[in-house]
């Protein structure tokens, strides 16, 4: 199923994780914080006629995941970063699609944030 015949999404945005990310010396050696937004491809319909968390995908169970999965990892780039989640939350959530945008906050001098957006499908 594609999102074009599935136009359903459930979303979490602004998930702060601190991890090890960064190509310099001093990046490798502390904790920075990411900002990591979702869009997930969802059919809501089931959930909404029976209002049943089981019948849904449960979006504090994915949030969890990828603190965990971020936080326990080191990247050197924020491109493998958003890769790397969306091949972990599609094996394990079973979702049709998945956009992951990973922002970068204070990377750039005079630039709010910087990262990457990908959209995969399984």
């Amino acid at each position: 199923m594609s999102s074009d015949s599935n136009p359903d999404t459930i979303f979490l945005n602004d998930l702060r994780v601190e991890t090890i990310v960064g190509l310099w010396d001093w990046e490798r050696k502390i904790r920075q914080t990411v900002s990591i937004d979702l869009k997930m491809g969802a059919d809501i319909r089931k959930a909404a006629a029976t209002d049943s968390i089981d019948d849904t995908l449960n979006y504090k169970s994915v949030a969890k995941r990828v603190q965990q999965f971020v936080s326990d990892s080191e990247f050197l780039l924020v491109e493998t970063m958003a890769e790397k989640i969306a091949e972990t939350i599609l094996a394990e959530f079973h979702m049709p699609w998945i956009d992951v945008r990973v922002n970068k906050p204070g990377a750039i001098r005079g630039a709010r944030d910087v990262g990457v957006h990908i959209r995969r499908h399984r």
